[in-house]
């Protein structure tokens, strides 16, 4: 089951991504903020009852038509069955994301299945990405993370239940 994550989905945010490396772990606070401010743009993934995915998301501020996805965290028993294109579909079909057009997201050059995710999705969508160093592992990082690298999607026409019928072929 799909569904818009509340403030108390924090903590099992948190021990979802814990047992996602490589992803960066957050606080849980962080994990409270993502489930209650950015509500409207996360999704929260139920397999059984338990917390088996959760995409995190917001509209970038000075561009309002582009989603930034920040984080997709789905547990080891869950992967294999299409659940994060489907989180991030839901999101791209929700009110709050009527004027995007574009999506972003940043990757770790090694992060093969983010890739394969994200470039699957600009298939599906019938559109460009484009690839540049958002972080650099040097400059922003100081040697301590591998640089992250910017993937924008789109622009693409569609837009609602459009996109979610795009994404479900």
């Amino acid at each position: 089951m799909l569904r818009r994550p509340v403030s108390e989905d924090g903590a099992s945010v948190h021990r979802l991504i814990g047992r996602c490396p490589p992803l960066d772990e957050n606080s849980i606070y962080c994990n409270l903020l993502q489930a209650s401010h950015f509500a409207g743009t996360s999704v929260a993934a139920e397999v059984d009852g338990e917390l088996a995915g959760f995409v995190s998301g917001y509209i970038i501020p000075e561009r309002p038509d582009t989603l930034f996805i920040w984080q997709v965290a789905v547990a080891e028993e869950a992967r294999g069955l299409g659940l994060a294109g489907r989180m991030i579909c839901e999101i791209l079909r929700r009110p709050a994301c009527t004027r995007v057009r574009h999506l972003e997201t940043t990757i770790t050059p090694d992060n093969d299945a983010s890739w394969a995710l994200f470039r699957g999705v600009a298939r599906k969508l019938e559109t460009a990405c484009a690839e540049s160093v958002m972080f650099d592992r040097e400059r922003h990082f100081r040697g301590r993370h591998d640089s992250e690298m910017l993937l924008r999607i789109g622009p693409f026409a569609r837009a609602g239940a459009q996109v979610s019928a795009a994404l479900a072929r």
